[in-house]
């Protein structure tokens, strides 16, 4: 039978854990957000307007305006901006 574990060093067990858990997931989701902006970003060059649903989401969450506000001027704006290079 296993040997009973105190409160105390069960929750900072749990603390850490999380905390790594944190760490880890959080340096893949950077990775996974700048792979998705490049996808975003080919799809927009290569597409139209209007766009497909999830580009027009991701557009709304770049520009910071409902889909509906966004012109394709701004959508140029952005590319042109992404197109930069970063100093």
């Amino acid at each position: 039978m296993a040997q009973r574990m105190s409160t105390r060093r069960r929750m900072d067990r749990i603390r850490d854990d999380h905390a790594i858990s944190r760490t880890v997931n959080g340096h893949l989701k950077r990775k996974e957000r700048a792979n998705r902006d490049a996808r975003m970003l080919g799809l927009i060059k290569a597409g139209k307007f209007p766009y497909t649903p999830a580009v027009q989401s991701w557009l709304a969450v770049q520009l910071d305006k409902r889909f509906v506000l966004v012109t394709e001027d701004d959508v140029k704006k952005l590319v042109a901006a992404a197109d930069k290079p970063k100093a």
